[in-house]
C-alpha cells in the first residue's frame, strides 16, 4: 500500500533517495551498497527494504523522478506565443539554471544510464525523448519560419542539450562568472549554432532604434 505524502514513511523515503543520490555521485552506483545507504541516514539495513526492495529500484526512482520534475518545470516555465528565437533563449536559460543547482542529479542521470536494467532504461529514455522533443519542436518551428538554419533538427537538439548540460561539470557559484553571465554566453553560442545569432542581434538593434525614436 502506498504511503501518504507527508507521512513519516515518505519522509524516510526522501532521506533514502538523497543519501543514495549523494553516494552514487561520489562513488558510482556499482560501488555503493544498500547497507551503506542505510548507514548514511542511521537506518538498519532491513528497514531500507520497507521502502526500496533493491538498489536498482532506488536508481530507477532517482532517474525517473529527475526527468519527470524537469519536464514539469519546463512546461511551467515555457513562454507562450513567442518567436522561435525567444523560445530557444528561454529554453537555454531554463536548462542551465535548473541543472546548475542539481549537479548530483545530472551526474547520476547521465553517468549511471548504463547501470539501469533494460525495462528501467526504456522508461528513462522515453522521458529523455519527451524533454528533448520540447527543444526539437522549437528548432523545427524556427526552421519552418526561416529564423534558424538547421540541416538536421534531432542532431541539433542533441548537440544543444549536451552543450547545456555540460555546464554542471565546471560551473561553480564561487567562480569567475555568475550564472546569469554563463546564460548570456550560452544563449549567444546556441543561437549562433542554429544561424540565429545575427538575426537576433539585428532584431534587438531595430527594437532599440524604435525605442529611441518613440
Amino acid at each position: 500500500m502506498a504511503r501518504k505524502t507527508g507521512s513519516k514513511g515518505e519522509e524516510t523515503a526522501r532521506e533514502i533517495r538523497q543519501a543514495a543520490l549523494s553516494a552514487f555521485a561520489r562513488q558510482g552506483y556499482a560501488a555503493v551498497s544498500m547497507r551503506q545507504i542505510a548507514a548514511e541516514i542511521g537506518l538498519q539495513a532491513g528497514a531500507l527494504y520497507n521502502h526500496f526492495v533493491t538498489k536498482q529500484d532506488i536508481l530507477r526512482d532517482l532517474m525517473v523522478g529527475h526527468m519527470e520534475e524537469l519536464i514539469e518545470a519546463w512546461h511551467e516555465a515555457a513562454p507562450d506565443s513567442v518567436t522561435p528565437i525567444a523560445a530557444l533563449e528561454a529554453f537555454i536559460r531554463f536548462h542551465i539554471r535548473y541543472h546548475a543547482s542539481r549537479a548530483d542529479d545530472v551526474f547520476v542521470s547521465y553517468m549511471e544510464l548504463r547501470n539501469l536494467e533494460p525495462e528501467n532504461f526504456r522508461e528513462v529514455e522515453a522521458l529523455r525523448q519527451r524533454y528533448e522533443a520540447c527543444l526539437r519542436d522549437i528548432l523545427a518551428a524556427g526552421r519552418r519560419s526561416g529564423e534558424f538554419e538547421i540541416t538536421d533538427v534531432p542532431v541539433a537538439a542533441m548537440a544543444i542539450i549536451a552543450m547545456l548540460t555540460g555546464v554542471t561539470t565546471w560551473y561553480r557559484s564561487s567562480g569567475r562568472l555568475s550564472i546569469g553571465e554563463v546564460e548570456e554566453i550560452y544563449v549567444a553560442m546556441a543561437l549562433g549554432s542554429v544561424g540565429a545569432g545575427k538575426r537576433a542581434l539585428q532584431g534587438q538593434k531595430r527594437e532599440e532604434a524604435c525605442s529611441r525614436q518613440a
